[in-house]
């Protein structure tokens, strides 16, 4: 089995970088983002034997095969065990389709599997190397929340976090703002796509060179590598052996979340298809339908807050899986193979109109609660099997990303009860907040960065 120690830019002007390397600097020095030279491939015996491992036992034996001798297979078990110590509830719906929730981490979003093993493995390589590292990163709402919690009070490392003032709920908003220590936070007046861009800029910025930034979102392949367990996890729970495909329904903004998927079907994971679900920012299934790319500026503020993204930075990434390269401004260089990308992905845009809908009638039918982004996967998975009817026979998991009452008002306003709050977010609630507000300027923002590192 192969391991994947090496990683290029998808810019391929950057030298190749280890695992380490590539975790810690989080964006390549040419703009472009890290990706594995090679990625492990399970065989029929793995994927049986999965179906018998524990979440975490299952997360370390994949991220070992993926980063080889840079980290040893007994740290990575203690660190999985140490963190993996929620569930992912696997709800069936009806026929063979089911509801995969990923909201029952401490911040009760998709993204704590990946935030909390990223900030172990970080706190691990820089402890070995005795140096501190500064985590700036982007958020449309549970990033934010889930790397200030994973970070939070972790040695050698610092955290700043920029969010859209006017596009995050104010639980999402308090999960950050309310942690204080390492953690900082950053209101900034205008879109997600503006937070990225300003990130990505300071990290080409030279003057900012010595302060050792990185980045915890998805243009960190930290983030990305740890995504595709629960893929694996889901599958493995539910299917009736290796021959049996599946479908995932993927609520998609910076597609992260669909990056991680696509590198477990490249390990072996047996997928039939990845439904690209969006909100109204449809940039991508236009792409899929009349092969333009148009970026979305300024992307449109849906329901589905985390999914607000007019250019999704991990696009990059696959298109370069399917022999394209795209750089980080959307232009793409080398088209990839759309035949290709159009078989292993059904694309749909849900409005808003439509992804209320389906909260409604789904609570309705089935009586169980879906959240904005869940509602969009799943009004996804629909589409996709009215299209392809034989569909309807195969085992699928439509992903929610968060929890319900982290969209509370939303969820009354549609079906007028109350989502009961997690624990973790009744205590984020009842705390003070401290964050600052910048324009939207690249000098203020470099100015604050100063100050705070």
């Amino acid at each position: 089995m192969g391991t994947g120690k090496s990683y290029y830019s998808t810019n391929l002007r950057s030298p190749a970088a280890s695992f380490k390397d590539a975790l810690l600097k989080g964006l390549a020095p040419d703009g472009g983002l890290y990706m594995p030279g090679e990625l492990p491939v399970f065989g029929q015996e793995d994927l049986l034997e999965f179906s018998t491992l524990s979440y975490s036992e299952l997360a370390s034996r994949i991220i070992a095969a993926i980063t080889g001798d840079e980290i040893g297979i007994d740290e990575l078990k203690n660190i999985c065990n140490s963190i993996y110590t929620f569930g992912l509830p696997l709800e069936p719906v009806k026929a063979r389709q089911y509801i995969m929730r990923l909201d029952q981490g401490p911040t009760a979003s998709f993204k704590d599997f990946a935030a909390l093993l990223m900030g172990r493995l970080m706190q691990y390589f820089l402890g070995k190397e005795r140096r501190e590292i500064t985590i700036l990163t982007a958020t449309s709402g549970d990033t934010g929340s889930a790397v200030a919690n994973a970070f939070h009070g972790l040695e050698s490392i610092n955290v700043i976090i920029l969010y859209p003032a006017n596009e995050v709920t104010g639980l999402q908003r308090k999960q950050m703002t309310t942690l204080g220590g390492n953690i900082r936070v950053i209101a900034i007046d205008g879109k997600f796509d503006d937070c990225q861009r300003l990130v990505k800029e300071a990290f080409m910025d030279p003057s900012l060179a010595g302060l050792n930034l990185s980045s915890a979102n998805s243009i960190n392949i930290g983030r990305l590598l740890p995504q595709s367990v629960y893929y694996f996890y889901a599958w493995s729970r539910i299917s009736t052996g290796t021959e049996s495909k599946c479908i995932f329904s993927v609520p998609s903004g910076n597609f992260g979340n669909l990056a991680g998927g696509i590198m477990a079907a490249k390990m072996g994971l047996p997928v039939r298809r990845f439904v690209i679900a969006t909100n109204e920012n449809n940039e991508v299934p236009l792409f899929l339908k009349n092969d333009e790319y148009h970026p979305i500026s300024p992307s449109v503020n849906c329901i589905s807050s985390a999914m607000n993204v007019g250019h999704p930075s991990n696009l990059a990434r696959i298109i370069g899986l399917y022999g394209g390269r795209m750089d980080e401004k959307g232009i793409i260089h080398v088209m990839p193979d759309m035949k290709a990308l159009r078989h292993d992905f059904f694309a749909t845009s849900i409005s808003d109109e439509m992804t209320r809908k389906t909260i409604r009638d789904f609570y309705s039918e089935h009586g169980k609660l879906l959240e904005p982004h869940g509602a969009v996967a799943w009004a996804g998975l629909e589409e996709a099997v009215a299209v392809h009817p034989e569909y309807n026979d195969e085992l699928s998991f439509a992903i929610e990303t968060a929890h319900p009452a982290k969209f509370r008002e939303e969820i009354k306003s549609i079906l007028n009860i109350e989502p009961e709050l997690p624990e973790s977010l009744r205590e984020a609630e009842s705390k003070s907040e401290e964050f600052l507000s910048l324009e939207n300027n690249y000098d203020e923002l470099r100015r604050i960065i100063f100050e705070i590192v």
